[in-house]
C-alpha cells in the first residue's frame, strides 16, 4: 500500500533557486538535486538526481522571460511525470505571459493559456501561484489552482509602517478590485487613476478619480515593468498635495531603465516581493518574502488541510 505521506521532496529552477532554498528551510526540508546539462548551442537538459517514484514534489520556478525559464520548468516536470511521481505541484511564484489572457486585438495568441495548456501537458497535477494578473487565469487550468495572495505578506508590513490618513490607490482601472480590498483591510480611502496610453509601456495622459490632499498613498499593483507608470502617479499625487506615495508591488519585472525611474521618483519606497530575483539593489525598494507564505501552504497541500486561513484579501 503506497503511503501517501512520504516526505515530499522540493526542486528548484536555476532562475529561482534562492527563493527555493528559503521555502525549502521554512518548509524543514533540504532542496532536492537537479542536475542540468548544457550543449554547446545552448540546449539544456535537468535530470531529477533523486528517486521521485510516489512521491509528492514541489517545482518551485517562476516563468518570467527569457522563454528559457518556461522550459526548464516545463523539462523538470516532464522529469517527474516519467520519474513516477505520483503528485507533482508547479509552485510558479510568479506566472509570466499572464498578461496575454484574452484576444484584445485581431490575430493575436492568447499566452497565458497557451502557457497553462503546456504546464499541465508537461506533467503538473497541480499548480501553485500567486497575485495572478487576470484572476480568470485559474480556470485556464483544469488541475487545481492554489492562487495566492501577496497581501499576507504586505498588509502587515504595512500596519507595522505606523502611516495615519492612509489612502490606498490603484494605478490603473484594471486594480480597483485589489485596490478596495486592500482598502477594506486598512479602512482606508481609495483613489484611482486614470492614464491613456500612446503605446504599451508609454503613458500620454494621467488623471487622478479621488482626493490624496495631506494623505500618506499606498498604490498597489500586482506587478512593476518598466516603473513608468508609478513614477508617473507619484508624481502627480506628490504634486496634488500627497504627504507620502508609496508602492506596493507584488512582482518586480523591472525592466529597462526602471531603476533610475524609481530612483529619480518621488515614491518614498517601492515594497516588492522575492517572486523574481532583484537584478541590482536600491534604497528606495524594501523587499519582503513571500517563503513562508509558500511553505506553509505547502505543508497543508501535502497534508490536506485547507488553506482558506492564509488569505486576507
Amino acid at each position: 500500500m503506497i503511503n501517501n505521506q512520504l516526505t515530499p521532496i522540493i526542486f528548484a529552477c536555476r532562475q529561482s533557486k534562492e527563493l527555493a532554498k528559503n521555502i525549502a528551510e521554512s518548509y524543514g526540508l533540504k532542496l532536492g538535486n537537479v542536475k542540468i546539462s548544457t550543449f554547446s548551442d545552448g540546449e539544456f537538459q535537468p535530470a531529477l538526481v533523486d528517486s521521485v517514484r510516489g512521491r509528492r514534489i514541489f517545482v518551485i520556478g517562476s516563468t518570467f522571460p527569457n522563454t528559457d525559464n518556461l522550459m526548464e520548468m516545463l523539462l523538470i516536470l516532464d522529469a517527474a511525470k516519467r520519474a513516477s511521481a505520483r503528485h507533482i505541484t508547479a509552485v510558479i511564484p510568479y506566472f509570466g505571459w499572464a498578461r496575454q489572457d484574452r484576444k484584445d486585438q485581431p490575430r493575436v495568441a492568447i499566452g497565458a493559456k497557451l502557457v497553462a495548456n503546456l504546464i499541465q501537458t508537461a506533467g503538473a497535477t497541480r499548480i501553485m501561484t500567486m497575485d495572478l494578473h487576470a484572476d480568470q487565469i485559474q480556470g485556464f487550468f483544469e488541475k487545481p489552482v492554489d492562487h495566492l495572495y501577496a497581501s499576507t505578506i504586505f498588509l502587515p508590513y504595512i500596519q507595522k509602517l505606523g502611516l495615519d490618513n492612509i489612502t490606498v490607490a490603484s494605478p490603473d482601472m484594471g486594480g480597483s478590485k485589489r485596490a478596495y480590498a486592500y482598502s477594506k483591510y486598512l479602512s482606508s480611502e481609495v483613489v484611482i487613476c486614470y492614464k491613456e496610453r500612446l503605446k504599451a509601456n508609454v503613458i500620454d495622459t494621467m488623471e487622478l478619480i479621488g482626493e490624496v490632499r495631506g494623505r500618506n498613498v499606498i498604490l498597489v499593483d500586482d506587478m512593476i515593468d518598466t516603473g513608468g507608470t508609478l513614477a508617473k502617479a507619484a508624481d502627480v499625487m506628490m504634486e496634488k498635495g500627497a504627504l507620502s506615495v508609496r508602492a506596493v508591488c507584488t512582482h518586480p519585472l523591472l525592466s529597462g531603465n526602471a531603476y533610475e525611474k524609481i530612483e529619480n521618483s518621488k515614491l518614498t519606497e517601492l515594497i516588492v516581493s522575492d517572486t523574481i530575483p532583484l537584478k541590482r539593489e536600491s534604497s528606495k525598494i524594501k523587499v519582503v518574502s513571500c517563503a513562508p507564505l509558500f511553505a506553509d501552504v505547502m505543508h497543508k497541500v501535502q497534508n490536506c488541510t485547507s488553506i482558506s486561513g492564509q488569505f486576507l484579501m
